[in-house]
């Protein structure tokens, strides 16, 4: 069956909920591929062929089961190493939704790639070894999943059948999580006793813990509504391309993708850095005219007035516009091996928009570990999450990332390499 095989399942609502990103994060060896392969598996979301690769696999390791992590780690190197090293999306689907997960490694020198992985997330799963309970790599991934305004995070108690299906593990690894997470104050935090690898809770029942009378793992999964996301947000198009057809036509119209908000004809709507307001006089599609366009949605934009906008501007809502901003304060994930630059100068893209940036300052850098600040450090490395002020040469138009995680993000790049070195979100502009 191909990557977005059905899996019916007994009591399933076919209503379509759409698509669901989410991530997987926890300690090493806590079972983030096997349980990744579970999901792939038991929902028929891989090829004959792929599975029998890994039957072989797992014979030739010696393994009496198939060892269903070797779904996910694909490169030999990973194979190697025994540790997933970088973020892979994986695909499946059920009757009610279609599911993306970036599977992002354990390691605490591989934050910047749950950075990466979570910055798109609707939900994260946080794994944690029954064994093991909470460890430090805990904290810090569901430190990093709400920083990167993760709204939905389940955890889940994996390896259950390794402490013989145990409720008073289960309770007491849930007690010591909402130890440190109740103050970060997480929307909809959900836990759930499982085992990845007997598949008990993941997507079946399975027989082993009878005593907990919630949902499967895939069920909470489908349940999760993200309807709150894009399309309820303020209208943002960033400018990508001016479109003049040539000699002759008098068209003029501004194409991009709609970030956010929902944009129709005759809607009123403000150009910036001009300031100008005017109204939507044609949305257009492939050449089809359309009323109405919505949050994703890649389309050109015809106004009624004639206003002067290039790449980067952005056309907004007139009713809520974003902030025009030549000073941030931002939190950054430093992404480099190099510390900054001397210079403290880079290029920050915002959106379609690039301007040249200086680090003002640095304020704090957070401990992860313990969530502590520790005020005005020296300098920054690699992973490192810290609170930085940063003067820009021209305005870019923004939200805060709590309000837009579009306009409210952005990447910063050093001018004389070239390389990103931050991904940053506003906290205040």
């Amino acid at each position: 069956m191909g990557m977005f095989g059905e899996l019916p399942h007994a009591g399933a609502d076919t209503a379509d909920l759409g698509v669901l990103r989410f991530i997987t994060a926890g300690s090493v060896d806590d079972g983030k591929s096997t349980l990744i392969g579970r999901l792939l598996h038991d929902t028929k979301a891989i090829f004959e062929d792929q599975l029998a690769a890994v039957t072989r696999a797992s014979t030739k390791r010696g393994q009496d089961s198939v060892d269903l992590s070797l779904l996910t780690d694909g490169l030999e190197a990973e194979r190697e190493q025994g540790i997933t090293i970088d973020v892979a999306y994986r695909y499946f689907a059920t009757p009610r939704r279609k599911f993306i997960i970036a599977d992002t490694p354990g390691h605490e020198q591989y934050t910047r790639n749950m950075v990466t992985g979570a910055s798109t997330a609707d939900a994260a799963i946080i794994l944690i070894d029954a064994r093991k309970g909470v460890l430090t790599q805990t904290r810090r991934h569901t430190y990093i999943a709400h920083l990167l305004g993760v709204k939905h995070v389940i955890v889940a108690i994996n390896k259950m059948d390794l402490v013989e299906h145990s409720q008073t593990v289960f309770d007491d690894i849930r007690a010591s999580f909402l130890g440190f997470a109740m103050d970060l104050d997480i929307p909809d935090l959900r836990f759930i006793p499982m085992s990845a690898l007997r598949g008990d809770m993941v997507v079946d029942r399975g027989e082993g813990l009878s005593w907990y009378s919630g949902e499967t793992l895939l069920q909470l999964l489908e349940s999760i509504n993200v309807a709150y996301t894009a399309d309820a947000l303020a209208a943002r198009f960033p400018v990508q391309l001016v479109v003049r057809p040539g000699a002759g036509s008098d068209f003029r119209g501004y194409a991009g993708r709609l970030e956010s908000g929902v944009l129709s004809v005759g809607d009123s709507v403000v150009a910036l850095p001009s300031g100008r307001n005017t109204t939507i006089k044609e949305i257009v599609f492939l050449d089809k005219k359309m009323p109405v366009a919505v949050a994703g949605d890649s389309v050109t934009l015809v106004l009624a007035d004639e206003i002067d906008i290039s790449r980067g501007d952005i056309i907004a809502a007139s009713a809520h516009e974003p902030r025009v901003a030549k000073k941030i304060g931002a939190r950054i994930c430093w992404l480099s091996t190099d510390p900054p630059n001397a210079a403290g100068r880079f290029v920050l893209k915002h959106t379609t928009r690039s301007v040249k940036a200086k680090l003002a300052s640095v304020n704090d850098r957070m401990d992860i570990n313990t969530f502590v600040r520790q005020p005005l450090p020296a300098s920054l490395a690699m992973n490192d999450i810290a609170h930085v002020t940063l003067s820009l040469a021209q305005p870019i138009f923004a939200d805060t990332y709590a309000m837009n995680r579009i306009t409210g993000s952005f990447i910063l790049i050093d001018e004389a390499t070239n390389q990103t070195v931050a991904a940053g979100m506003i906290e205040q502009t």
